[in-house]
């Protein structure tokens, strides 16, 4: 049974579920990189010595790493990156973070969604380790909640 202090976090032990439009890309877990960061431009002002002008001009949204295992959604995620061969469609995607029982903490859809970078594991015998891949993927920002 879990104490009272594990039922009251539900974010104790989480994953990430990954869809981008038509492809379920199965569940990470670990979710790096989601982020934004608001550009600032600085204005200085003549006569006034007391400060500079910080005005906001744009938002930056940071490229998110996703990391797991590999297991059979490997699959899933190469077949997404192969069908942008005849040409890159940004995508919308949303990344779910749940518990262990499926209980969805927290969800952030985001639009024009594009792979940058799939990293498969490193298999070697002189290393045994658990093979991982990383799926890293650009957006140009978050969709009000659905």
């Amino acid at each position: 049974m879990a104490s009272p202090a594990a039922a009251a976090d539900p974010a104790v032990s989480v994953c990430f579920v990954v869809e981008i439009d038509d492809f379920d890309l199965g569940a990470f877990n670990s979710c790096e990189g989601l982020g934004c960061e608001v550009v600032l431009e600085q204005r200085e002002e003549g006569g006034n010595n007391g400060y500079v002008w910080q005005l906001p001009s744009r938002i930056k949204f940071s490229n998110i790493k996703l990391t797991r295992p590999i297991t059979k959604d490997t699959e899933k995620v190469t077949r997404w990156i192969a069908s942008m061969v005849a040409g890159v469609t940004r995508k919308t995607g949303h990344i779910s973070a749940m518990t262990v029982d499926g209980t969805v903490v927290a969800r952030w859809s985001l639009m024009d969604v594009v792979p940058v970078r799939w990293q498969g594991p490193s298999l070697s015998v002189d290393t045994p380790k658990v093979a991982t891949e990383t799926l890293e993927i650009a957006h140009h920002g978050f969709l009000a909640a659905d």
